[in-house]
């Protein structure tokens, strides 16, 4: 089929994105102590050779914390700012956009664990909204694979704040086009929106505006560093890392949400849609909340573009941007498998590459990172 939507040209913030075939964030956990690596730079510039309309990085962290990924790259140093710098401008030689998307390490909340060498490293409890633990997980990286534990609460979510604003500012001299706030998967974002995992009593929690304004104030300190380059992805049906809340509430929740985010003039707000892949249950109740994220959003979002994420094939994507529906699509798993994917699809090539799966993530046995990682071919154009 012809693409005529999806290859035409969008602006976001300051920038025109070629196509709207953007590459989604996807950790790879090959960044050695936190640094990125010239094996990360030869990722990202296959996918800008590739024709991706803009490409987001794999999380980056803005302190140093354990985390569920004990390779993720950071952004809190110099060295990672200028490590990060001869990325971009590698990627920006190639033809190729690239957004930093800001994940916090301390800030993956209850999401870490205290005897990750990170979070050993930083001398710092694992903190979260409140002293509730998330059911589930499993460190395979660490001896016995062990669980979640129950966070030490954030004293002062304004010092968090200001770790992200300087990580904003990082990504400014290394380059970026600009930013993506992780605001989803049940990290620090996610963690205060959600109120079964936030039950704080202060301004930061309880009533649906109190527990959307550390997202916001995160948003707006990082407005001050990359102005309206600034995006956010949320997932508001949740499941992933034992978040989700009843439909209704999570409608109000995210509707008061995109609609203040949006008055904030972003260059996009990227939702996530429902994936059963993602679903949790314990003690018999279902951790998602499958709801149909378009329906049920889309129309707040006025100032902003709007992208979809999870599991959308070109096909699908053609008729959505076609039809006014969103403005483009972010892809994750196609682009690990595929450092051509835009290409392809505008070429009518198949998307056939077979996913290594043992080597998506490092582990402790891995050797050559550059193993499911730089070593997918890409297609034979005439």
């Amino acid at each position: 089929m012809a693409y005529k939507a999806l290859f035409s040209p969008l602006q976001i913030g300051d920038v025109t994105l070629k196509n709207r075939i953007t590459m989604a964030a996807f950790a790879r956990n090959r960044a050695e102590d936190t640094y990125p690596t010239d094996l990360m730079k030869e990722y990202y510039v296959q996918r800008a050779k590739g024709g991706a309309g803009l490409i987001v990085t794999e999380a980056i962290l803005v302190t140093r914390q354990g985390t569920e990924w004990p390779h993720s790259p950071g952004i809190w140093e110099d060295k990672h700012v200028t490590l990060w710098k001869g990325i971009v401008d590698a990627v920006h030689a190639a033809g190729g956009l690239l957004y930093g998307q800001v994940i916090p390490l301390f800030f993956v909340g209850r999401a870490g664990h205290p005897d990750a060498e990170q979070q050993k490293l930083a001398g710092i409890p694992v903190y979260g909204p409140s002293a509730i633990g998330a059911r589930g997980g499993k460190f395979k990286f660490i001896p016995g694979c062990p669980g979640y534990v129950i966070p030490t609460p954030i004293d002062d979510p304004w010092k968090i704040i200001e770790q992200f604003k300087q990580a904003a500012f990082n990504a400014k001299k290394a380059g970026f086009d600009g930013i993506e706030l992780h605001g989803s998967n049940g990290y620090i974002i996610h963690q205060f929106l959600d109120s079964t995992s936030n039950h704080r009593t202060d301004e930061w929690g309880g009533s649906i505006e109190n527990r959307s304004r550390f997202g916001l104030e995160v948003l707006k300190v990082m407005v001050e560093a990359f102005g309206r380059n600034v995006s956010v992805k949320l997932s508001p049906s949740g499941g992933y890392n034992d978040m989700g809340m009843p439909l209704q509430e999570t409608l109000d929740t995210y509707s008061h949400f995109i609609s203040e985010a949006d008055k904030l003039g972003l260059a996009y707000i990227c939702l996530v849609r429902y994936q059963a892949a993602y679903d949790a249950e314990y003690d018999g109740v279902l951790r998602s909340t499958p709801h149909d994220v378009i329906e049920s959003y889309a129309s707040l979002i006025k100032n902003s573009k709007l992208i979809i994420n999870a599991g959308v094939t070109p096909e699908e994507g053609e008729q959505l941007v076609a039809s006014g529906k969103v403005d483009a699509i972010a892809i994750g798993f196609n682009w690990i498998t595929h450092p051509d994917l835009a290409n392809r699809v505008l070429k009518g090539k198949p998307l056939n590459n077979v996913p290594d799966i043992p080597h998506l993530q490092t582990n402790r046995n891995s050797g050559d990172w550059s193993t499911g990682y730089t070593d997918y071919p890409a297609a034979e154009y005439e």
